[in-house]
């Protein structure tokens, strides 16, 4: 699952050969247990020789309900994110909802990471691709695949030509979302490395009346079927030791001990499907 190029974060080739991941949990709750996380994270990909960015937000800023987990903060959040990064080696990722984030943000962390409702937000796009780190827009779950051209033209135009386009999920009518297998092709045609975000497109919006639901049964099932496109080249997971105390995206997080098995299998799949990989 070639990349038609590749992207640079913290001086490594991303997409450029085999896969790599974008994983951790869905906020940030405690430095202890993001520490634990992220070490967990990196040794299971260290041990495949898989490429890993530590994912992590410091503030969940859409949520169902006015009593929904946010986070610590950006002042706490990225103090805990540059302990991941220099103790652990990690490459780090967080979003960011505001232009004037981005800076502060970018002087931490190695990817920023625009929201899927965020994602046409010019101003936001363009704050982002100036700070010169790489940039990862999640499209959003109203938005064609093919239109994520124009998300990734705002930030190469801004001088950034370092961009992953995710998918993560499409409405389908209320409370529901589906991946549309087809439309991975339409995302690699950006040429940008593809990301299959299978956590977040097995939610179920608002399910739970005032937070989201979601079926964390269906993330391998989804992984896999992304895969067998040939045009993904990375996977976003959201994990966590115990997904139901979680605060935000409960339902939906995987089993962190099912992270190794669930790579195995994407591993050897990439393998058996390797002669069909877009070039």
């Amino acid at each position: 699952m070639t990349a038609a190029r590749c992207v640079q974060i913290a001086g490594r080739s991303f997409g450029s050969s085999g896969l790599f991941l974008l994983a951790g949990p869905c906020v940030l709750e405690s430095e202890a247990l993001t520490l634990d996380i992220a070490r967990e994270v990196r040794d299971v990909c260290d041990a495949r020789g898989v490429p890993v960015v530590f994912k992590a937000s410091f503030d969940k800023a859409n949520r169902s309900s006015l009593g929904g987990g946010r986070g610590p903060g950006m002042g706490a959040g990225l103090a805990w994110l540059a302990r991941v990064r220099e103790e652990l080696d990690l490459p780090v990722v967080t979003d960011v909802h505001l232009p004037d984030q981005c800076a502060p943000v970018a002087e931490v962390v190695d990817v920023l990471q625009i929201p899927a409702f965020l994602c046409r937000q010019t101003d936001l796009l363009v704050a982002a691709a100036r700070t010169g780190k790489a940039v990862n827009i999640k499209k959003g779950q109203f938005l064609a695949p093919w239109d994520m051209q124009n998300a990734v033209t705002k930030c190469v135009e801004s001088g950034n030509r370092d961009v992953l386009v995710t998918e993560r999920g499409t409405s389908f009518g209320y409370g529901r979302l589906v991946v549309d297998m087809g439309g991975f092709p339409d995302l690699a045609a950006t040429g940008q490395p593809v990301v299959f975000d299978a956590t977040h497109s097995v939610q179920r919006p608002g399910a739970l009346g005032t937070s989201t639901g979601g079926d964390r049964e269906l993330v391998p099932v989804l992984a896999r079927a992304a895969l067998a496109t040939g045009a993904v080249d990375g996977f976003f997971f959201e994990v966590h030791p115990d997904p139901d105390s979680s605060p935000s995206d409960g339902p939906n997080i995987l089993r962190l001990e099912d992270l190794a098995p669930l790579l195995d299998e994407l591993l050897a799949l990439r393998a058996a499907l390797a002669p069909t990989s877009r070039a």
